[in-house]
């Protein structure tokens, strides 16, 4: 390996003994870990955050097996570059001895006619395909290809995690070990990484860089805080910062201040962030803290969607922006997202309660002589289509989930339901 080198390249391990992390996995009698042992796997996905080892996983699956793998980036690559492979792949008659791998970095961005040039080959077993993505392969991956594929989620690395690769830099890679390196605190260099085995690697190497080669150097919080933020400084779209600068843009929103939500929008559209990726948090974000308070967010909010889908960069920038200002600037309420929040604590903690039996659907003659719908009122029979009746279990009748916040579109569902059942959600 290069000295010259970053340092989460040079720790890149080179077999799965050395592999830290994704034990739900690679443990013993874990998923991947009984295919490998058969010795034939599937055409799969490896969905995950950045810095989990999506790709160094690729490479020692390959590795295991003896297999040939070549390797495309979606950013990089189009048709073209898919049918060569698959062609020289077929030319080479390589299938028919070990077999061949194709790996796509970041595959949820390859068109649908891209990932549709795919199909063939790996229908016919000519390549095992692995992908690997940070996004949702239900919303980025084509249905045909995605039936084809096995989806592995991959989790952010644990503490422990990282603890251990940080410890394994200090005494196994070679330009480290040379170096006078002992860890007094861990916190800061782990509340940087967010789980991201990389980003921690990259930070700690230029903490390390800062030094002279010959000086001892002992890692505090204190130390990593004075000597990290040139690592931060860059939006990184594949890592670094991309969560961080979602989370400020999501937040701006959330606190109604429009001109930082452009700005932080801004940061993304120069960083080369998927479009497509900001429309959806943008939904999340109409529906989480603005909702009832202004139910035409959400539709504004996915229309913004699927405008984006057809207009592509830049372009989309526009749309994007048009949303994000009127999503700053509506009222807000979260009470959608607390009463569901609510209603889901109450199910954890109460289990699977009977539904009670004038709710239930009489579908066969024996359901119908056991009482099942027989005491349930059609709403409709009644003056103003509504008549008062239980609708929960009888374990939890009376309680009540939905919180109306103090938006005149909130305050008026609340009064409305308040007026149908006898101030019920005043509890």
């Amino acid at each position: 390996m290069n000295a010259l080198a970053p340092l989460a390249e040079r720790m890149r391990p080179k077999n799965l003994e050395a592999y830290i992390g994704q034990e739900h996995l690679l443990a013993d009698n874990a998923p991947l870990t009984r295919a490998l042992e058969a010795g034939i796997i599937p055409s799969m996905i490896f969905w995950g955050p950045p810095g989990v080892g999506k790709t160094t996983l690729a490479y020692l699956v390959a590795e295991k097996l003896k297999k040939t793998i070549h390797t495309l980036s979606a950013i990089s690559s189009g048709v073209k570059d898919v049918r060569e492979v698959i062609a020289k792949v077929q030319n080479a008659g390589m299938f028919q001895e070990s077999g061949t791998i194709l790996f796509i970095d970041e595959i949820h961005r390859f068109s649908k006619s891209q990932q549709d040039s795919l199909l063939g080959a790996v229908e016919k077993g000519v390549v095992t395909l692995i992908g690997a993505t940070t996004e949702n392969p239900s919303f980025e991956v084509i249905s045909a290809l995605l039936s084809r594929c096995h989806v592995y989620t991959l989790k952010d690395h644990s503490k422990k995690d990282l603890i251990a690769l940080l410890q394994r830099a200090i005494t196994q890679d070679r330009v480290l070990a040379q170096r006078k390196v002992t860890f007094k605190e861990y916190d800061s260099l782990l509340a940087i990484s967010g789980g991201d085995a990389r980003k921690i690697l990259n930070v700690f190497e230029i903490i390390i860089s800062a030094f002279p080669e010959n000086e001892s150097i002992e890692i505090t919080n204190k130390l990593v805080q004075d000597n990290a933020q040139q690592s931060l400084a860059r939006y990184d779209k594949d890592g670094d910062q991309h969560y961080d600068i979602i989370s400020a843009f999501i937040k701006a929103i959330r606190g109604s201040d429009a001109n930082a939500a452009v700005y932080w929008l801004a940061r993304m559209v120069e960083g080369g962030e998927d479009p497509k990726f900001i429309a959806r948090r943008l939904i999340i974000s109409a529906a989480e803290d603005i909702g009832l308070a202004n139910p035409n967010a959400l539709l504004l909010a996915n229309n913004t969607f699927q405008a984006v889908e057809k207009v592509g960069w830049p372009e989309s920038r526009i749309i994007l922006a048009q949303c994000a200002i009127y999503l700053a600037d509506s009222p807000k309420g979260n009470g959608a997202y607390m009463a569901i929040n609510n209603a889901q604590q109450v199910v954890q903690k109460t289990g699977n309660l009977n539904v009670p039996i004038a709710l239930r659907n009489a579908s066969s003659t024996l359901m119908k002589e056991l009482g099942y719908g027989e005491k349930y009122k059609y709403s409709h029979d009644f003056d103003g289509n509504f008549v008062a009746q239980e609708f929960l279990p009888e374990e939890i009748k009376g309680l009540s989930f939905y919180k109306a916040g103090s938006s005149a579109k909130e305050q008026t569902i609340a009064q409305n339901q308040n007026k149908l059942w006898n101030n019920k959600y005043k509890k």
